[in-house]
């Protein structure tokens, strides 16, 4: 019983350490999901300071937090993306891409040059591309580009 009495008594210092640790994480992923942790842990260290059990003071923390997480959290991040820049980058923008094959694609690798004017190693998942041939990008696998025929006559099958 001496146990549990001295965690009641030092409990606020343990719901303050929480509440630093959610806030720094917050600070680095900026998803709000932290944020509303550390608030939850803000009611648990007012409940302890209030004189609460500390069972009670946990039921209170997760109960406000998961309150915040599904009821405050989503109008947030929609206010907080609402000017971003909808164009994709990086790979995401290269996705659905036409390009043309400059030497020939099969499953084990070739290269295409993209509508961009990159020049990426490519494969198929079926059949062979020859040079000159129309492609789209289907998806990026590392640095590969998967690529699909853009014309309408089907790829030779590979042999």
């Amino acid at each position: 019983m001496e146990l549990i009495d001295t965690i009641e008594q030092w409990a606020w210092i343990g719901w303050l350490v929480l509440i630093l640790v959610f806030l720094v994480i917050e600070m680095l992923t900026l998803d709000f999901t932290f944020l509303m942790l550390g608030i939850g842990g803000l009611a648990g260290l007012l409940a302890d300071l209030l004189g609460a059990p500390i069972w009670l003071q946990v039921i209170i923390a997760a109960g406000v937090a998961a309150i915040l997480v599904l009821v405050l959290r989503p109008p947030l991040l929609r206010r907080l993306r609402r000017g971003e820049d909808p164009t994709p980058s990086n790979v995401d923008a290269l996705i659905g891409l036409r390009g043309t094959v400059v030497s020939s694609v099969g499953a084990h690798g070739g290269q295409v040059k993209l509508a961009n004017g990159d020049i990426w190693t490519a494969r198929t998942e079926a059949g062979d591309l020859e040079p000159g041939m129309p492609v789209r990008v289907s998806r990026i696998d590392g640095a590969t580009a998967v690529v699909r025929s853009d014309s309408p006559t089907p790829p030779t099958p590979a042999v």
